[in-house]
């Protein structure tokens, strides 16, 4: 590539430890960054490369102990490049043979190193897309940034991130939510599965608070405004819904009769119960079934240590239990029966059409409901794929294939600790590796917390800031040359900054995030107001003739959107 920017040459190294550079004299070290993606180029083949470090070295130790004045520059430049020079180490990430491209689902693995004084680049808009595709390849590309120093995209493989559970982790402030929304929009867009966020804080609905304006009224939009029939809100508090101008899709309400003791394993934390009370829980419901929690709860205090006799079970813990689940009866959404539709039956109607899901849990945040709500949901969807996919592995018959599903949840280590994990929805989904075409997208400030077992089978990480060694290394678990990559995420930038690594990508990657703002709702195929307004009155009239007006003001009004509403015209 002769537009190729030279920045040194490569003097040593090792297939194992990495390469070392020595920077062009011509070339500013405080230009090159940690993370910053570079082109080796062999006699037979390029190295795609990530800079991991960089070092001051010397010719001549003696030179350091008279540095040079600051007044004397030309000294300055007589020492630099010579007496003194920068090491940068290298890391290569992947071998083409020159000019050839990365096809589909091929990897190549660095198999063996340049020789001494092996050019080093940086690279250029051509090397991006020959690694990582372009969106212009087909809808299974999806720009989700920019690499370092370049304002070339780097895409994601949606096809393939769609293929495993996945992971979105950085610490509190780094923007994990705008993260995790651009991974959303890409997937809702190019159609490579459908989503069911459990929004726990109301980030992903109508829209959220934007964080650069945290405190000024600044606002963007959320997945419902930007791809509005494509996406249903379902509210688990309707009125806070509506009290932020929005009309939910569906409002959620569950029976007691609909949780299982495996919904209740995962509280034990959050309600501090002790070891026993699931095999307590379990003893009611051996003799009550699917009545079990409601037999409980409407226990007065003073006959739970009798009813524990009649079963059988320990009566300190049946007690214990007995009084910390009575915390989950205030849920407004918690009801003895259901006077309409079941909610987790209407969300797999909406999954079978290929409509996005975000439930919105309203003023109900605590993670006691987070929990409760999620376990039962997944579990109960989780249970209708196994159905549909027996039924399909029977038949055979495309027509009978379920959709894949991609399952967000934050807060993951609540779930995911190494001892829920193993008993609760959410691990079992996580080891099936798609099996049953659900898998998660786990969005979390604490990988550390999350069982081993769960992150080795994370096919994707998407890693903003972290500074707790822990998490750095729970992150980069089962990754080869780790080491390097490490100095790298944790010389991130707090903003819109992160390590891309794992089966979408084709080599770990540092990416500055694509901005999320008008130009990208328009990326995403939104309209302004007043753009989309026109649009629809066309659309309107070439369906309606005449009568288009007054049916655009019944949509408008039907919408439950008061931007939208404008006057009933008068016929």
């Amino acid at each position: 590539m002769k537009t190729r920017v030279p920045l040194g040459v490569i003097t040593r190294g090792s297939l194992i430890e990495g390469l070392e550079m020595k920077l062009d004299p011509s070339q500013s070290v405080e230009d090159v960054k940690a993370g910053k993606f570079v082109v080796i180029e062999g006699a037979k083949n390029e190295f795609f490369s990530m800079i991991t470090d960089l070092r001051l070295d010397a010719t001549n130790p003696d030179v350091l102990i008279h540095p040079p004045q600051d007044d004397n520059a030309l000294l300055h430049e007589v020492l630099n490049g010579t007496s003194t020079y920068i090491s940068v180490s290298l890391r290569p990430m992947l071998m083409l043979e020159k000019g050839q491209s990365l096809a589909n689902d091929e990897t190549r693995p660095v198999k063996t190193i340049p020789s001494h004084f092996s050019k080093v680049s940086e690279a250029e808009e051509g090397d991006v897309a020959r690694v990582f595709g372009s969106e212009s390849m087909g809808d299974r590309y999806f720009n989700i940034g920019t690499p370092l120093d370049m304002e070339t995209p780097v895409c994601l493989d949606l096809a393939r991130f769609a293929e495993r559970s996945n992971g979105i982790f950085g610490k509190t402030g780094t923007g994990k939510s705008f993260l995790t929304r651009l991974v959303l929009s890409g997937l809702i867009k190019n159609e490579k599965a459908v989503n069911l966020i459990f929004d726990m804080h109301n980030e992903y609905g109508w829209k959220a608070v934007q964080e650069s304006g945290a405190g000024k009224g600044g606002f963007v939009k959320g997945l419902k405004q930007i791809f509005r029939e494509k996406v249903a809100i379902f509210s688990l508090d309707p009125k806070s819904t509506r009290a932020r101008g929005v009309q939910p899709d569906h409002e959620v309400y569950i029976t007691c009769d609909q949780v299982a003791v495996e919904d209740v394993i995962p509280l034990q934390e959050e309600l501090r119960l002790n070891p026993t009370a699931a095999e307590s829980a379990y003893l009611v419901y051996a003799i009550y079934k699917e009545k079990w929690l409601r037999t409980l709860l409407n226990l007065d205090g003073p006959d739970v240590e009798s009813f524990a006799e009649e079963i059988g079970a320990n009566a300190g813990s049946l007690v214990a239990l007995h009084r910390k689940l009575k915390r989950i009866e205030r849920f407004p959404f918690l009801v003895d029966r259901l006077s309409g539709p079941d909610a987790v039956d209407t969300m797999m109607d909406y999954i079978d059409r290929g409509i996005h899901i975000v439930l919105e849990f309203g003023q109900e945040t605590s993670v006691l409901c987070y929990l409760l709500v999620a376990n039962i949901i997944a579990r109960r969807l989780h249970e209708k794929y196994i159905q549909k996919s027996e039924k399909y592995y029977a038949t055979q018959d495309v027509k009978d294939q379920p959709r894949q599903l991609i399952i967000t949840i934050e807060e993951a280590h609540k779930f995911l600790n190494p001892f829920t994990a193993k008993q609760t929805i959410f691990g079992t989904i996580a080891r099936e590796m798609r099996k049953y075409f659900v898998s998660l997208l786990i969005v979390d400030q604490r990988p550390s917390g999350i069982d081993e077992e769960v992150l080795s089978q994370i096919g994707t990480k998407i890693t903003a800031l972290l500074n707790d060694e822990k998490d750095i290394q729970a992150v980069l678990t089962g990754v080869s040359n780790a080491a390097g990559l490490r100095s790298v995420l944790a010389s991130l930038d707090s903003k819109q900054q992160a390590l891309i690594l794992g089966h979408a990508v084709p080599m770990p990657v540092v990416i500055k995030t694509r901005e999320y703002g008008e130009q990208f709702y328009r990326d995403m195929g939104d309209l302004p107001p007043e753009e989309r307004k026109k649009k629809t009155k066309k659309d309107l009239e070439d369906l309606f003739g005449e009568a288009g007006e007054v049916v655009e003001d019944v949509v408008a009004v039907g919408a439950g959107r008061p931007e939208n509403v404008v006057p009933f015209r008068k016929r």
